[in-house]
């Protein structure tokens, strides 16, 4: 199969991915020296074991349309990582939780990401960047007189009152009397 009927398939499968709404779409284009087994990779994520499963379900609808049925399916059932191999390229559909743990573009990091114009027009690639944690936003500091205003609000007044505890005389002084 020539790089540009693989191209092709990689766009049906992209078009697929985002017709069912999927999230955070790569491709990654793998290395000739390191990967063997296939060219690309298709990663993308779904909110939900459905979407996943509705995902796989798109891109095999399309792909077999155009008479090509991948070579092993994996992980439908459950719906959190499904792994659709057509031999020239994989595709691995996530949930969100299993895509953060696995982190494919991490363990791949000498692949090149490629965008969807690129698959489809062949331009030129870029490097696959390590993507910089992201940080929650600070939270705005508030001024002495509003928390300490909010912490009176919040706690009543408490009264000290002493509770009074009847104990339960112990066997010594049960015996003594």
């Amino acid at each position: 199969m020539t790089k540009n009927e693989i191209r092709q398939q990689v766009g049906l499968v992209l078009a697929a991915a985002e017709a069912k709404k999927a999230e955070d779409i790569s491709v990654l284009q793998l290395p000739k020296e390191s990967s063997a087994f296939t060219d690309f990779f298709i990663v993308c994520s779904g909110a939900n074991p459905r979407q996943v499963q509705a995902i796989a379900d798109e891109v095999d609808d399309r792909l077999s349309k155009q008479g090509f049925e991948p070579n092993h399916r994996e992980g439908y059932q459950l719906g959190e990582w499904i792994l659709l191999d057509y031999i020239d390229f994989v595709v691995h559909i996530f949930n969100e939780n299993a895509r953060k743990f696995y982190d494919l573009e991490r363990l791949w990091k000498s692949a090149t990401k490629l965008e969807a114009a690129e698959v489809l027009g062949g331009k030129r690639a870029s490097k696959v960047e390590p993507k910089a944690p992201a940080r929650k936003a600070a939270p705005k500091k508030k001024t002495a007189r509003k928390v300490i205003a909010k912490k009176t609000a919040r706690k009543p007044a408490r009264k000290a009152v002493k509770k009074t505890v009847s104990r339960r005389p112990t066997k010594k002084a049960r015996k003594k009397r």
